[in-house]
C-alpha cells in the first residue's frame, strides 16, 4: 500500500488533531499546520497527495495558500470554511479548490469526502475503472485516464482533481446534453447540498484551460434553457 500523506492546515489545534487522528486511522500520513505560511513552507518541501485548508488563518488566509498550492500543483484541495456565505465557497473553488465544507462539520463526512477525492485523483485501478480504457481522444484535445493528464492543442493542461472528473465525464457522454443537476449528482456523487454555481464555476474554469476562445467554446458547450454538452472530433 502506497504512503498517501495529507496536509491539514486550521488554526485551531482541536480540529488538527481530530483530523489527524482519524486520518491516521485510515492509514494516511498527515502533517499539520497552524497557519497558512506555515502550510506553504511544508507544502514546498514535502509531497503531498491532498491538503485539508481551513479559509481563515493567521499569516496567510486559506486562499492565498490554495493559489499558491495551484501555481505548481494539482492536488485535491478541501477547503474548511466557517462562513457559510455562498460568495466564500464560490470563490474557493474559482480558485482551485476541489471541496468545500462548512463547520462545525461531521468528521465522518470529512473523512468520507477525503476518500472520494483521493480515490480520484489516485487512478488507483479500482472496480469502476476499465482497464481497457487508458484515454479519450478528440481533435485538440487528449484526456489521459491513467496518468491523469490532459493535453489541448498540444499543450499540457493542469487540471484539478474535480475539474479532471467533470471533464471527463462530458468527454466520454459526446453529445449528450446535461442539466446541472444531473453533472453535480454524477462528478460530485451528491456529496454535499446541490448547488448549480459549483457546477457554473468549474465550466469556466475548464473552458479557460482546454478552449482556444473560452467565450466561444468548441468543447464544453452551452445548451441554453437545459446544460452543457461535449462537442468534438474523435481521432
Amino acid at each position: 500500500m502506497m504512503d498517501v500523506r495529507v496536509l491539514v492546515a486550521d488554526d485551531e489545534r482541536e480540529i488538527r488533531e481530530l483530523l489527524t487522528a482519524y486520518l491516521e486511522r485510515e492509514m494516511y500520513s498527515v502533517d499539520g499546520a497552524a497557519d497558512g505560511e506555515e502550510a506553504v513552507h511544508l507544502f514546498e518541501r514535502n509531497h503531498y497527495h491532498m491538503v485539508i485548508l481551513d479559509l481563515m488563518m493567521p499569516r496567510m488566509d486559506g486562499m492565498e495558500v490554495c493559489r499558491r498550492i495551484r501555481n505548481h500543483s494539482n492536488v485535491p484541495i478541501l477547503m474548511l470554511t466557517a462562513k457559510d456565505q455562498e460568495l466564500e465557497k464560490i470563490v474557493g473553488l474559482s480558485i482551485g479548490a476541489d471541496d468545500y465544507i462548512t463547520k462545525p462539520f461531521s468528521i465522518h463526512e470529512v473523512v468520507a469526502r477525503v476518500k472520494a477525492l483521493m480515490r480520484r485523483f489516485l487512478v488507483l485501478g479500482s472496480e469502476g475503472n476499465r482497464p481497457d480504457q487508458s484515454g479519450i481522444a478528440y481533435k485538440g484535445l487528449t484526456i489521459d485516464l491513467k496518468s491523469y493528464t490532459v493535453q489541448a492543442a498540444g499543450v499540457n493542461v493542469a487540471l484539478t482533481a474535480k475539474e479532471f472528473e467533470l471533464l471527463k465525464f462530458l468527454a466520454s457522454h459526446p453529445g449528450q446534453v446535461f442539466t446541472k443537476t444531473q453533472l453535480f449528482r454524477n462528478v460530485w456523487n451528491g456529496s454535499y447540498i446541490e448547488d448549480d454555481n459549483t457546477v457554473m464555476v468549474h465550466i469556466r474554469k475548464l473552458r479557460k484551460k482546454i478552449e482556444a476562445d473560452p467565450s466561444n467554446p468548441a468543447f464544453i458547450q452551452t445548451v441554453w434553457g437545459i446544460g452543457y454538452k461535449f462537442s468534438g472530433e474523435k481521432v
